[in-house]
């Protein structure tokens, strides 16, 4: 069968996503993030007070989900990439919807702690495994905006959550003005508001989980609800995207043979034809294949260049240790974790503790959460034109950056009002919140389509998972304590996103750099070289590969005990993207393995563990640039 018309296949495709799967994905997003913040809201229903607990027993539950949640989110997220997207989360998500109801029972610390760490373990891994899983159905410039769109149901489950709160809290407020001293509805099994809220929540995220385990489809290629040429055009068009990724690091005049590719001998004549917009790129490929009548089923046999076991898209499954050793080897992960931790503290915070800051402004628990909801939609409606402005633009850092300097600005207005000026310090919390949640999202973007190996990026995801660690701090920083203003823990919040802007500008700073010195490399290599590079990831030898060897190796013995056997689901590759960065810096001749198997290759580590760790992969080829 002949694609006849790529376009209008296109638009149809990517409409049913957008219609069938993305919102039953940013559904289950929303009922997380919801039950994971509702312990705000209940609290200004005296849950605590009810229960016999005191206020500073919350924050320690928060503190300890926090710790548990970030422990376990790279084992998460390899859990969901063994065991598969579509399965690991609909399961782990009914268990945590089922806890949720268990909070109605609660009468000691001990069982709040442990229900809120039995609920950080099921969640953990929810988050990276289900954007990898996102990543196999968008192109590279379609996906912020849908990543966008799914993660600001964290923003709507914020104000869902204060709106829901306002209509429980409204048709059962007998208790909610009483005395300080402990209600007496616990003992006599009376339903209480902040009881009912529980259980709504805990049973709407049990069904969904179980209609999510029908719905979901595990890859492109089997999704029920694309016709057979939409399943294969699917699978097609992500290729074409991902093979239209380096071309522009191609030296000019060049004449490269790209295997797995129908963009053969292609002449690259100037600078301008180097920086193509890759959508065009992309729509060319497509229009190409079309127009040379290429068939669904060579389209989708093609080889993905980026990828050893055949297929052209990934499957939700699969992983090896050269995509764990690769992952937690990547300097840029570390950096990334870093700064994404301290933008992430005021999503963290106020995700939980927003309805106990607004009910400081002298305003009832009820108020208090309908007045929680407007900087929540505020949030979710910036993130999402944000969002739409990256992709647009093709741009990931400079939205970040503009993202956190709306956020500083509310930040600032936030401590330096005076405290009775009450309303302009709610306009600057909605300005705060504006801004809060566009950074997170928008690393996942660029991790997501910068990382082409699915087991590096889904190890890495989870990695950068560890971000959330933001929600222990922010646990421990608007401790009750610092009740009802907050400032302190305003200050630290303000200094910690201070921070995160100058790493991303540095962040930023680096990546061109290193663009730049890989263009330096590549545009001294022949042809023959680039195509190796290209195709292969050996046309350009690594200057001072002996000395990384030392380095590496325990840590790939170790890697071979703990997971035995071959290379796995992502097959061969390279050395970890930070040993690429410090020791590429030499040419070579064209590589043949006769010659370059004793100079070049770790022939111990390759004998011992099956796999050629000095063949690169995907983002870590010199022909590679990273998007900024």
């Amino acid at each position: 069968m002949e694609f006849t018309d790529s376009r209008s296949l296109s638009r149809q495709t990517v409409k049913k996503l957008d219609l069938l799967l993305l919102p039953v994905l940013s559904l289950l997003f929303l009922l997380n993030s919801l039950d994971r913040s509702n312990v705000g809201n209940v609290e200004t229903a005296n849950f605590t007070r009810d229960v016999g607990l005191q206020p500073d027993d919350l924050n320690t539950a928060v503190a300890w989900f926090f710790a548990v949640f970030v422990f376990l989110q790279p084992l998460g997220a390899a859990a969901g990439r063994k065991f598969g997207m579509t399965r690991w989360v609909p399961g782990c998500m009914a268990f945590w919807g089922l806890c949720t109801v268990l909070h109605i029972f609660i009468a000691r610390r001990w069982q709040l702690i442990t229900l809120r760490i039995v609920i950080a373990a099921l969640e953990a891994g929810f988050y990276p495994t289900v954007v990898s899983y996102l990543s196999l159905f968008y192109t590279r410039y379609e996906f912020a905006r849908r990543l966008g769109f799914f993660y600001g149901q964290s923003a709507v489950a914020g104000a869902l959550g204060g709106l829901l709160s306002f209509v429980v809290f409204r048709l059962y407020p007998s208790h909610l003005a009483g005395s300080t001293e402990a209600s007496s509805s616990q003992e006599t099994g009376k339903w209480t508001a902040w009881k009912i809220l529980f259980v709504v929540e805990g049973l709407l995220t049990m069904a969904v989980a179980i209609l999510s385990f029908f719905w979901l489809p595990p890859t492109p290629g089997r999704a029920w609800f694309l016709r057979q040429e939409e399943r294969r055009w699917a699978e097609a068009r992500l290729q074409t995207d991902r093979d239209v990724v380096v071309q522009y690091t191609v030296p000019a005049g060049s004449k490269v043979s790209v295997e797995g590719s129908d963009c053969r001998s292609e002449v690259i004549d100037d600078e301008e034809a180097m920086m193509r917009n890759s959508e065009e790129l992309e729509s060319e490929t497509l229009l190409r294949e079309s127009e040379d009548s290429v068939s669904d089923e060579q389209a989708i046999k093609r080889p993905y260049r980026a990828m050893s076991n055949g297929s052209v898209t990934a499957s939700e499954k699969g992983l090896s240790r050269r995509d764990i050793f690769e992952a937690i080897t990547d300097w840029k992960i570390w950096f990334i974790l870093v700064i994404n931790i301290c933008s992430s503290v005021p999503v963290a915070a106020f995700s939980v503790f927003l309805p106990l800051v607004v009910k400081g402004f002298n305003v009832d628990a009820i108020h208090a959460n309908l007045l929680s909801v407007p900087p929540f939609v505020v949030g979710a409606l910036v993130l999402w034109l944000f969002t739409w402005w990256s992709d647009k633009s093709e741009q990931r850092i400079k939205p970040i950056l503009c993202g956190l300097g709306i956020n500083l600005l509310g930040l600032i207005a936030t401590v330096l009002l005076p405290q009775s000026a009450l309303r302009a310090r709610y306009v600057a919390l909605c300005v705060l919140l504006g801004g809060s949640y566009i950074a997170s999202p928008l690393t996942v973007a660029w991790l997501a389509g910068n990382i082409e190996e699915p087991g590096k990026r889904a190890i890495m995801l989870g990695i950068n998972g560890w971000g959330n660690l933001a929600g222990l701090f922010a646990a421990l920083l608007f401790a009750p304590r610092f009740a009802p203003h907050y400032l302190l823990p305003f200050y630290v919040t303000l200094c910690l996103v201070l921070f995160s802007f100058a790493g991303y500008a540095i962040f930023w700073w680096l990546l061109l750099r290193e663009n730049a010195r890989r263009r330096r490399i590549v545009a001294q290599c022949s042809s023959e070289q680039v195509a190796k590079e290209w195709n292969h990831g050996t046309g350009i030898a690594q200057a001072g590969r002996r000395a990384s060897v030392s380095r590496t190796l325990k840590l790939r013995y170790l890697l071979d005990f703990i997971i035995p056997g071959g290379g796995g689901g992502s097959g061969s590759g390279s050395s970890s993207g930070s040993s690429t960065i410090e020791h590429s810096a030499g040419l070579s001749r064209p590589h043949r393995q006769s010659d370059d198997v004793v100079d070049h290759r770790d022939t111990e580590g390759q004998a011992h563990s099956g796999i050629d760790w000095d063949v690169r992969r995907g983002d870590e080829r010199l022909t590679f640039q990273y998007s900024l």
